[in-house]
């Protein structure tokens, strides 16, 4: 059993939609984000740099495992699916996996930021992230003109993605000319485990579990 602490966010999704595609049961803990249940004392022994996600894997005394990244890789090697084991194909994805949470991930958050959420407009600087965050999607386009997922078949380099280009209006960003990335979601969108694991936490109906000591158990 893995226990998985999120909450409704890109980085968060990533884990509940790999654990679905890889069928391991868990149970989720909501993190509270905005009561920053994540600084708590308890919580920083978990994941020491205080952010979402991280899980404790019960089945490998009860080791814990913090940055969106790592976890994804500890559950494909711990399912044996979604990360190839030869060397070629397994640096095929982890290269692609590693561009987004080296550039995908921080210049779409940041473009996030500055386009949502500032109180006085910077728009050198919000443009500054849109081109970049436009700019990683014009080279994912090109590499999915010739493939139907990221790095051949389908892996954790494209959940990695796939939270973050859903939300990608919300950074200001158009994927209406990006026809192979528009191709590649619709491919992602009709898999029910992608669905089901983009509505998590969201689909837990106490939203005080964390404080309540509850959890809800996913099979």
């Amino acid at each position: 059993m893995i226990t998985l602490y999120t909450s409704a966010t890109p980085n968060g999704r990533k884990i509940s939609v790999a654990l679905e595609e890889l069928a391991l049961d868990y149970q989720v803990k909501d993190i509270n984000l905005v009561e920053n249940i994540q600084k708590e004392d308890w919580y920083l022994k978990i994941n020491p740099n205080g952010k979402i996600p991280a899980i404790i894997d019960h089945d490998k005394n009860n080791i814990a495992i913090f940055e969106s990244g790592a976890i994804l890789i500890y559950l494909a090697e711990k399912a044996g699916r979604l990360l190839p084991t030869d060397t070629v194909n397994r640096f095929n994805v982890m290269q692609w996996l590693f561009l987004q949470i080296g550039g995908v991930g921080p210049m779409q958050g940041q473009a996030n930021v500055f386009y949502r959420y500032m109180e006085n407009s910077i728009p050198e600087a919000t443009s500054r992230y849109q081109n970049e965050t436009n700019r990683l999607y014009g080279l994912l386009n090109k590499q999915l003109f010739n493939h139907d997922f990221l790095a051949g078949e389908l892996s954790i380099a494209d959940i990695a993605y796939y939270p973050w280009i859903k939300l990608a209006d919300w950074a200001g960003i158009d994927i209406d000319d990006y026809e192979h990335i528009k191709r590649w979601l619709k491919k992602l969108d009709a898999r029910e485990s992608f669905a089901k694991g983009m509505n998590i936490p969201e689909n837990i109906s106490d939203s005080n579990l964390l404080k309540l000591g509850k959890t809800i158990v996913i099979k």
